[in-house]
């Protein structure tokens, strides 16, 4: 990976889109450059165009300020030709995607390529995710295509056949860096073509014919006994909350790596948000190993903001997940010292959240004062809201998240004992209830020595649901075993929370008299 690209610039983001005519050019450029030095050759501007105009839906840019540096190519055919051996010139109609047809049940995948100084931030992972968005928005019955293998030159010699070498990968004895991944990403291999494209000499003219299943379209064959355990549920957002082990470190790299190793697993696991405690950040004090006056804590730990913004935006995007930043206290330009919640996205956005209502611990020790500003941040799940800890005891402040339309609310959270959890908690239990949305729950364990307001910490994190027949008895998720580290997992289904919002045994939301009350916001 090039540290030249500009994605190290802030303001950048990752777009998604289909692929115009406008962006043959570029996508042109972009595949000459993939297959650079292989011995295969880059598409024309006419094949493109024959791509686009077959199946417009079926094709895929992603763009980082206008730059076209991804790009994913699909077309629809018939089970017959998909199943059966063929080479690439023969299914694809010589790159241009004539073969497409309309009535096709499944979707081939004719191409992904990804520009190399940008290989590292999972641009493949997300064509692969929107190609089975579309399958299922379409519902086909999965999809097939011919899998590279370019390390076979080079391996081919100690497996002794290609047969060999792929059983081997299947097995997980033997690593290849393109059929792995699709493995990882739920594909399976039904067989092996030789001839598929003589050109690619890496992989000696051989492709894995592989295939992914629509768990949407029910299976018309007798099941294989493959595995069934950890698949994703379709139509769902998974959640991984961090119950975070508040330990002395003795450098910010240190503390960078233990939050990485939270987002790798998280990540791994193919959760779409990873959330981390509120005041988590303070741990950077323990570098210094003195307790530091309120003013000395907050200029140290504001010296560390842009490092922790660069870097967890980094993360967000190198592993492709939402990161929910926790809370870092920052003193801001107008000299107030802030609560503040950074929300990293996987496009590269950063959000802001600040604090409401400062509890008078916080005052005290760290001077902070309550923001004035509280907006639904949209995301690539739909629209979210965070509320700090102390802020989740108002109502107020739920309800006018939920007018703005969100699902999700995100409670980072910091409690030293019991009794002080359990007011954040019953009072999560009651804005997932009275507003009928899921809320994430993410606080600290462990201690602090010699860093204020941090000596001791309680926590059990969770994840809330309504509680209703949809959902589980006692509207928990999924939570944690207090005061140890670890992770809670939930994956939440929007639909389900439409479905109780609308038809449910109590109906919360559509059921307040607006005749005889309202919420009226006078903040930003």
């Amino acid at each position: 990976m090039s540290s030249n690209n500009s994605l190290s610039n802030p303001k950048s983001q990752i777009v998604i889109r289909n692929a115009t005519l406008k962006d043959a050019p570029a996508i042109c450029d972009l595949s000459s450059r993939v297959y650079a030095n292989t011995g295969m050759y880059g598409y024309s501007e006419g094949a493109i165009t024959g791509q686009i105009n077959h199946f417009p839906q079926g094709q895929f840019v992603i763009l980082i300020n206008e730059k076209v540096v991804g790009y994913c190519a699909t077309f629809r055919i018939s089970e017959e030709l998909a199943l059966k051996s063929h080479n690439w010139t023969e299914i694809t109609g010589n790159g241009y995607a004539s073969r497409h047809d309309p009535d096709g049940d499944w979707l081939y995948g004719m191409e992904v390529a990804v520009d190399p100084e940008y290989r590292g931030y999972r641009l493949g992972q997300r064509l692969y995710n929107e190609r089975k968005r579309l399958c299922q928005s379409l519902g086909l019955k999965g999809i097939v295509f011919g899998g590279r293998l370019p390390s076979l030159t080079h391996r081919l010699k100690k497996f002794g056949s290609v047969e060999e070498y792929v059983e081997q990968v299947v097995q997980k004895k033997q690593r290849d860096q393109v059929l792995s991944f699709q493995l990882h990403n739920g594909f399976e291999v039904i067989g092996i073509i030789p001839h598929y494209l003589d050109a690619d000499v890496q992989s000696l003219g051989y492709a894995v014919h592989l295939m992914w299943r629509n768990p949407k379209v029910p299976a018309e064959e007798t099941k294989s006994n493959k595995k069934k355990y950890g698949g994703r549920v379709p139509d769902s957002i998974r959640i991984g909350s961090v119950q975070y082990m508040q330990r002395r470190v003795h450098s910010f790299e240190e503390f960078l790596s233990i939050v990485e190793y939270f987002v790798d697993v998280v990540a791994d696991y193919k959760g779409d948000f990873v959330v981390f405690p509120e005041l988590f950040a303070l741990q950077l004090l323990s570098i210094e190993d003195q307790a530091l006056s309120p003013m000395e804590s907050m200029e140290a730990l504001t010296k560390y903001t842009p490092q922790f913004k660069e870097a967890l935006r980094e993360m967000a995007i190198r592993y492709n997940i939402n990161i929910i930043g926790g809370s870092h206290p920052t003193i801001m330009p107008n000299g107030r010292v802030e609560n503040i919640a950074y929300i990293f996205l996987r496009d590269g956005s950063i959000h802001e959240q600040p604090k409401i209502h400062p509890t008078p611990n916080e005052v005290y020790w760290w001077n902070i004062e309550g923001g004035n500003t509280l907006k639904a941040i949209e995301t690539d799940c739909g629209p979210i809201g965070v509320l700090i800890c102390y802020d989740s005891e108002f109502p107020e402040l739920a309800r006018h998240l939920t007018d703005q339309g969100i699902s999700i609310l995100f409670v980072p959270f910091c409690t030293d004992e019991r009794q002080s959890y359990l007011r954040v908690r019953y009072c999560c239990q009651a804005r997932a209830v009275e507003n009928q949305i899921y809320v994430v729950m993410s606080g600290n364990v462990g201690n602090l020595p010699k860093v204020n307001n941090m000596d001791i910490q309680y926590a059990q994190s969770c994840i809330l649901t309504p509680c209703d027949f949809p959902f589980a008895r006692d509207g928990i998720a999924a939570d944690t075993t207090p005061n140890v580290e670890m992770i809670a997992f939930a994956d939440l289904r929007p639909e389900t929370l439409m479905m109780a919002r609308n038809n449910g045994t109590v109906k919360n939301l559509l059921d307040r008299r607006h005749d005889l009350y309202s919420l009226n916001w006078r903040g930003k």
